[in-house]
């Protein structure tokens, strides 16, 4: 088990894909050169997954903007993936690819694997164009993760990767005061 996954690289993969209409293969290279948010779910045609996927759509342009893209994952297969996008109105709305992993080579590199269920848990990655990642969260399967939290996480990211000794403290919003750790800031706070 890995303790953690944070400034650590995604792991080396080739998946087959559902995107724009099309089965495309993406790689980590494919990934390398703009910020990456890995989306493991359990499983298409469920519960909590699409209404987890449509909230991401919903930020999507947003998040392109940022340089970011979205790779929504479980371990259902490319073919699964196109008829759920197909059969539902609230996947019908994703424009980022669907990674398929029926080997289960990324939920096993990202640590997010049930193994007894053959599916991931509610993992989110944060990579940035490097592939190494920045962030991760973990949810229990039955806990539905917000789009809108990982879109504040992605700016707080971006502005640390790009103001070399600031951080941003907690609920940090863009435009908000940042920190610069220093010895005259201990006990400050």
């Amino acid at each position: 088990m890995n303790m953690s996954i944070i400034n650590q690289m995604i792991p080396d993969f080739s998946v087959e894909a559902f995107h724009d209409g099309e089965f495309k293969t993406i790689t980590s290279d494919d990934v390398k050169g703009k910020w990456s948010i890995f989306l493991f779910y359990p499983a298409d045609f469920t519960f909590v997954c699409p209404t987890e996927l449509e909230d991401m759509a919903k930020i999507h342009d947003e998040l392109l903007s940022l340089g970011v893209e979205v790779y929504s994952v479980s371990t259902d297969s490319h073919f699964v993936h196109k008829a759920w996008h197909d059969a539902s109105d609230a996947i019908s709305n994703i424009k980022y690819p669907m990674l398929a992993d029926p080997t289960f080579k990324l939920a096993r590199g990202f640590d997010v694997m049930i193994e007894e269920a053959g599916q991931a848990l509610r993992g989110t990655f944060l990579a940035n164009p490097d592939g190494v990642v920045k962030v991760a969260e973990i949810h229990d399967l039955g806990i539905g993760r917000s789009a809108k939290d990982m879109l504040r996480k992605v700016k707080a990211a971006q502005y640390v990767a790009n103001n070399d000794g600031e951080v941003c403290p907690a609920a940090w919003e863009e435009g908000q005061a940042t920190l610069t750790p220093s010895l005259d800031l201990v006990g400050k706070i």
